[in-house]
């Protein structure tokens, strides 16, 4: 291929489409499963990208807002009930609250086990089938999210 004294192109450009060369690699289909790229055949690569953008930045948008009025409600109420306390408008029982905090962790050490349950299981295996059939939406809604929570 050769180029001319204007910039055009001389000779044949062969169109690639990027979804369907990224299945057809081993290292693509050894990484995600060969029923990875589910939507990758109705929708272009910009598509699914863009789609997975715009839905994370609203997502990660939210979610840092929200999270700062959260955060600042939990605050502002530790920092009232903390005033309230030296105000002398009620008084906390330390030690009852020692006793309780040491029959929760009793309670907590009896029930703990190492096994996954088996709902969380299954949605974990749900969750990765899903981004495996989804990996360009997936990717862009990740990266959308990461901008939405930095603006």
């Amino acid at each position: 291929m050769a180029v001319s004294s204007e910039g055009n192109f001389e000779g044949d450009i062969e169109s690639v489409d990027l979804a369907e060369f990224a299945k057809q690699q081993p290292w693509w289909r050894k990484l995600f499963g060969p029923e990875c790229g589910l939507s990758a055949e109705k929708y272009s690569v910009a598509t699914q990208l863009f789609i997975g953008g715009v839905t994370g930045w609203c997502t990660g948008f939210i979610f840092q807002k929200v999270g700062k009025l959260a955060a600042t409600a939990v605050g502002g109420g530790f920092f009232l009930l903390q005033l309230a306390n030296h105000s002398g408008y009620f008084k906390v029982d330390w030690q009852r609250v020692e006793k309780d905090m040491k029959k929760a962790k009793e309670q907590l050490k009896i029930h703990k086990s190492n096994q996954i349950p088996t709902e969380v299981r299954s949605k974990a295996e749900e969750v990765v089938s899903f981004v495996k059939k989804n990996l360009l939406v997936t990717g862009g809604f990740f990266g959308g999210f990461l901008l939405g929570m930095a603006s």
